[in-house]
């Protein structure tokens, strides 16, 4: 076989193999050891700060989020020739009335439940009798443990007094009201400034490439988080408002309270539907005679998250606002590990902000593809 029959084997038998793989556009990696090197501890320096800062940086990143979100509505009422300041006070005003209202509607159900708790627990040890045997058996167990492995002689100890429960809800309720009055007032000056960093920060770049990359990348931003957050609000809200009708129908007293437990609950990723489902399965089980009658609004509650989750978000989002699962996952533990509940309600819009940023800038672009997920067909 001659070299031009053999090349032209070669090629055809190599088509199909060439024809299987994707073109992917080259993604540009960062090839400096020390600037990666650099990164990395200046990465871990602002965590470090930002761990034992949370009571300041909290309130500072909800603002910076609430901001994306409540941006767009600044901008309608400011066509309608509304003082900008006025229309920042009016948008504060909508939103965190809305919330009070919310919360307002559902203290007097939520009071009602804390005064029976004593009596509901103790409906539900007796619904548990079943498993007090086993348990008082381990019980014991491990107290003979104990006894054996005690060390024989006399010891004086030294016990440390804790804050007590008052002292505690006193500090805890002070650091809320400061970290939400700071936190609004931030709010304000960022819905008036509105794209004030963003022109100080397109004056003092250099190129005019790096300025409309600048300007590019604050309205993706915006506009991604803006999507992101309104359609994950009226999804929840659309949760909330079925989970209070199947508790409704199941025969549970205060709906809107479940309701709005669901609608909360909903905004934490993985951990906040699995509270409410334990939530409803300890109501139940205080509430109704049998077992499946207990535990059918926990069942319909779970059904109706699936629905959203698997179903609804992802046909709303999917398109726009792919992210990998796992780096939601690691995302949202991570941040609740370092803030807490308020770390698992920003861990997403975190994440976002982050992707969205590694994607516009080159030597970040690697890091981007990684938080990515896989992107929907029209097939699909």
């Amino acid at each position: 076989m001659s070299a031009d029959a053999r090349g032209a084997s070669e090629r055809m038998s190599l088509a199909p193999v060439k024809a299987a793989v994707p073109e992917i556009e080259a993604i540009p990696l960062p090839e400096d050891a020390v600037q990666i090197l650099l990164a990395g501890i200046l990465t871990l320096l602002v965590l470090a700060a930002l761990y034992f800062a949370a009571s300041l940086a909290i309130p500072f990143v909800f603002a910076f989020v609430l901001n994306f979100m409540l941006q767009p509505v600044m901008r309608v009422i400011m066509r309608a020739r509304v003082p900008k300041m006025l229309a920042a006070l009016l948008v504060l005003l909508l939103f965190f009335g809305a919330v009070l209202g919310l919360g307002s509607s559902v203290a007097a159900p939520a009071a009602g439940w804390m005064a029976h708790a004593p009596e509901s627990l103790s409906r539900f040890e007796a619904r548990l009798n079943v498993l007090r045997r086993p348990l008082d058996q381990l019980q014991r167990s491990f107290g003979e443990l104990d006894k054996i492995v005690e060390p024989t002689g006399s010891s004086t100890g030294i016990t440390v007094k804790e804050p007590g429960f008052t002292t505690y809800l006193f500090s805890s309720t002070r650091n809320l009201l400061v970290g939400f009055f700071s936190m609004s007032v931030l709010l304000y000056f960022l819905l008036i400034s509105g794209d004030l960093f963003l022109r100080r920060l397109v004056e003092i770049l250099p190129r005019l490439s790096d300025k409309k990359r600048a300007v590019a990348l604050s309205h993706e931003i915006e506009r991604n988080i803006s999507i992101y957050l309104v359609t994950i609000t009226i999804m929840n809200v659309a949760v909330g408002i079925l989970t209070g009708i199947a508790t409704y129908l199941c025969g549970l007293s205060d709906p809107l309270l479940w309701g709005a437990m669901a609608t909360l609950l909903n905004f934490i990723l993985l951990l906040g539907p699995l509270t409410g489902i334990a939530i409803l399965c300890v109501v139940g089980l205080t509430a109704f005679d049998s077992l499946w009658h207990a535990f059918l609004p926990a069942i319909l509650y779970l059904a109706i998250h699936l629905t959203e989750s698997q179903v609804a978000t992802p046909l709303l989002l999917a398109r726009r606002f792919t992210l990998n699962p796992v780096a939601v996952i690691m995302s949202l533990l991570f941040w609740y590990w370092m803030w807490g509940v308020a770390g698992a309600l920003l861990a997403i819009p975190m994440l976002a902000t982050c992707k969205i940023t590694c994607d516009r800038i080159g030597p970040l672009m690697a890091l981007g593809h990684f938080l990515g997920g896989e992107p929907r067909t029209a097939e699909e």
